[in-house]
Parts: C-alpha cells; structure tokens; sequence
C-alpha cells in the first residue's frame, strides 16, 4: 500500500507536506471524495513552475527536488498495482487524480500518461473521473491542452488576473502573461474547470487579501469570458509555508460563489 503523504518539518513553526511518487493515496479530497494520487514529480521535493506562498509543499527553494521524474512506465506499472489492490480491498476511488509535489504538465510525457491512465481507469474503476490539478502555466502548449482536454475534469488555477499580485503570491518561475492564459483557458471552452485560492493577511507588509472588490470583479470577468462550466473556490486548509497568510471568512467566499453563480456557472465552496 502507498502512504498519502510524508510530512517534513521546515521549521519550529511551519510545516509542509510532501507526497510519495508516482502514486499516493486513496485520501479524502475537499473537492473530490475519494482520491487516488497520481504524483508525476519526484518524491523527494518540489518541481513547480508557480512558487505560491501558500502551497501546502512549501517554498521551491526550501523544497527543491534532488531526485528523478518517474518514468511513464513506474507510473503506468504503479498505478495498476494500486488500482488492483483497491478492487480486491476498497475503497473504490471517486477520481483518479494528477496531484502532488507541483505541476503534473510539467512532465514530459504528460499526454501518453493520460493515455495510460484512462486505459487503467476504464479497466479497473470505469466509473471513476480523471481529474487534473494545474496551475495553467502549461496551456500555451497545444499538447498539453490536448491532454487536459482528454481528462474528466481539467482543474485549472486562476487566483487573479492582477499581475502585481500573481507575481508577489503564486510567484511564475518563467514567463508568465495572464491574458494569455484565459485566452487559451476560453479556448478549452466549457470543458475547464477554474479553481482559485482566495485568503487574507499580509507577507513581508504587503496585503495578500484578494477577497476585496479590486480584485474580485476583474477575475469575475475573465470567468465569464473562459465560460468554464464550473468554478471551484477554496481557501487555505493546511499550514503554509510563510506566516501572515489566513483563510478567507466563509461569509466573503459564499458572496464571491453567488456572483459566480449569478454568471449561471456553478460553484462550489471549500471553507
């Protein structure tokens, strides 16, 4: 059996978690139900193209991985070993989920282990969803895009379209223009769902409140554009790697959902 996750301390105060590789689980997801994780970044840290202050793996430079990307094979062969033993034993898993130690599109053979995995998914658990969380910044690949597409339900990052503040909270590692990416997000039409981390507090003296109406309304806007067929809001649930950041009240994220849903979108709520 795969463990979900390992815990590593990083300091007296702060804690992160970082997730066994190439499969971990099954674990309750908030959004989910019953997960099963497919990790296609090493074990052993961080391989991410966001360094968002808030992620549950902790900061990239504090997390950096040493070792090696699981090759499509040690996925494919893992995740049919996991899925065999859960027919035999249970649970039987809701969704079958691309997650873990930073962006699965980010591998190389991202679109071939899609492939496996829905091969392995209608063998053994047909009923289950394939589910993909992503930070977006892969979409300007036509491949990528393709693979996402291909996938029950492509979950995809959209926090602001505030350039400031993507770029002093989810933090890009490389080129980064978010008009670009809701244009290419709207592309995929409704098949997209956009998930976006709303919280409070402030980081080095800087506000990282994005629940306030500067913020809320243009993002808004590029949801009505992108015309996901559904919006997934959450806030912070675990330590984070940096202190001054809080949850968003629920009273301020059940507000952001009925605007939402005003748009006719529908939208779900994790407090």
């Amino acid at each position: 059996m795969f463990f979900a996750c390992l815990f590593v301390t990083l300091s007296p105060v702060m804690s992160t978690v970082i997730y066994s590789s190439p499969i971990f689980g099954p674990v309750h997801s908030r959004r989910l139900g019953v997960s099963l994780g497919i990790n296609l970044l090493p074990a052993d840290g961080k391989w991410c193209s966001f360094d968002c202050l808030y992620c549950e793996c902790g900061l990239n430079a504090e997390r950096r991985a040493k070792g090696s990307l699981p090759t499509r094979q040690q996925v494919r062969e893992a995740l049919e070993h996991q899925l065999q033993q859960m027919q035999q034993e249970g649970p039987r898993p809701d969704v079958l989920t691309f997650a873990g130690n930073g962006e699965p599109t980010l591998h190389p053979e991202f679109p071939e282990i899609v492939e496996d995995v829905t091969a392995l998914r209608d063998r053994y658990f047909p009923e289950a969803r394939i589910s993909v969380l992503s930070n977006s910044t892969q979409i300007t690949k036509e491949k990528i895009r393709k693979a996402l597409l291909k996938t029950d339900n492509p979950i995809m990052k959209l926090d602001t379209v505030n350039t400031q503040y993507i770029h002093f909270v989810d933090r890009p590692q490389g080129n980064y223009a978010v008009n670009d990416i809701v244009r290419y997000l709207a592309e995929m039409g409704n098949k997209v769902i956009i998930q976006t981390m709303f919280m409070e507090g402030e980081y080095e003296g800087r506000s990282v409140d994005n629940t306030t109406e500067d913020y809320v309304a243009p993002w808004l806007e590029a949801v009505r554009k992108i015309g996901s067929r559904q919006v997934m809001i959450y806030t912070i649930d675990r330590e984070t790697p940096v202190e001054g950041l809080r949850k968003a009240t629920p009273a301020k994220l059940d507000a952001i959902a009925q605007r939402v849903q005003d748009l006719g979108i529908a939208c779900s709520v994790s407090y």
